[in-house]
């Protein structure tokens, strides 16, 4: 089978693998369909790593993938060849302290496919078949488009961040920095309730996405550099802030537009930061990270599935996995592209 393997830092090639095993019991095999390119996939094709984080062998990348049952195991009831499917690329090991607690998204020994967190890596899920324990799949409807079920991963991540900031029912939220992460925050925020979501970035194409999305209105701060200095108003306007960024200016606008008592819930990974502590403590702002998911994934697959949400707008091209090195290049232009997918079948 092809997949699609990062070896150095622009050093993409599609290789062949030997096919995917056939199923065990409890296991199934999938066709793989779509591939969403992630920001974490950019970053083992641009720099072979992020962080401490680097690559030590050659790994397939790729996360984000929903696809057709080829066969299944013994064992497995639930699905049937052709059935359509989204996967679950995290595998929490169930017995840790964090997974005990119900914190699996925190778990000591979590295998995720297309990580080099572990050694050796786990194989990641840009290839032609792979086999899976049942568990890790979701079954879609016939009629679903795979690209939006391959989108289930990412707004898993948006759906844990929202729930984090509590109760939005009504509340008048900031999105800053409109990414696919971002734009994923804003429809997970509006369909949670918000009675008016801002979003902020500083390039246009990000922010027509997000008005696409369910945003209110849109603010360049390229182009009106105060543009959020009347939110500041009367301690801050805004009952949720999501900084999707991890730009240190982001976060220190995102502390002057938050009311007294209001969420800020940093979903955007960036470096070490100053912290203007003194307004944390005196506006009392709940502020807290998220990272990853975990039972989000089925209610990401529910609400993609039954329409409840449409993240057809995030999807900017989809290209041939033969195209990967293309593909990449073009996710990698913020200017050109959103969420660029690779189609495999």
């Amino acid at each position: 089978m092809r997949a699609i393997v990062a070896h150095q830092p622009h050093d993409l090639r599609i290789e062949e693998w030997p096919d995917a095993a056939a199923p065990g019991p409890g296991e199934v095999r999938v066709r793989v369909a779509r591939g969403g390119i992630c920001g974490s996939d950019l970053h083992y094709y641009h720099h072979a790593g992020f962080g401490t984080v680097r690559l030590k062998e050659p790994m397939i990348l790729g996360h984000e993938v929903a696809g057709r049952v080829m066969d299944v195991g013994v064992g497995v009831s639930d699905f049937a060849a052709d059935d359509p499917v989204a996967i679950n690329p995290g595998m929490p090991c169930n017995d840790c302290h964090f997974c005990r607690k119900g914190q699996r998204n925190q778990c000591l020994d979590m295998s995720f496919f297309g990580s080099a967190m572990r050694f050796p890596h786990m194989q990641g899920l840009f290839r032609d078949e792979v086999t899976v324990p049942a568990e890790q799949l979701y079954k879609v409807p016939q009629c679903l488009d795979l690209g939006l079920a391959a989108c289930a991963e990412p707004f898993a991540v948006c759906l844990h961040a929202v729930a984090s900031a509590g109760s939005l029912l009504g509340a008048k939220v900031l999105v800053s920095g409109c990414g696919p992460i971002g734009n994923l925050v804003l429809a997970a925020a509006r369909h949670a309730g918000a009675r008016e979501i801002v979003a902020v970035d500083i390039a246009d194409a990000a922010l027509t996405v997000a008005g696409k999305l369910g945003a209110d209105s849109t603010i360049n701060l390229t182009k009106t550099p105060d543009g959020l200095a009347p939110f500041a108003d009367r301690k801050g306007l805004f009952d949720a802030v999501f900084e999707c960024s991890g730009a240190p200016k982001a976060l220190a606008a995102a502390l002057d537009v938050v009311r007294p008592g209001g969420a800020l819930v940093t979903v955007g990974l960036g470096g070490d930061i100053s912290l203007p502590l003194n307004l944390v403590v005196t506006k009392e702002i709940l502020m807290r990270g998220s990272f990853r998911f975990d039972a989000e994934f089925g209610l990401a697959v529910h609400l993609i599935a039954t329409g409840a949400v449409d993240l057809t707008p995030l999807i900017s091209a989809t290209m041939p996995a033969a195209d990967a090195d293309a593909a990449f290049r073009l996710a990698s232009d913020r200017s050109q592209s959103m969420k660029v997918q690779l189609a495999f079948a």
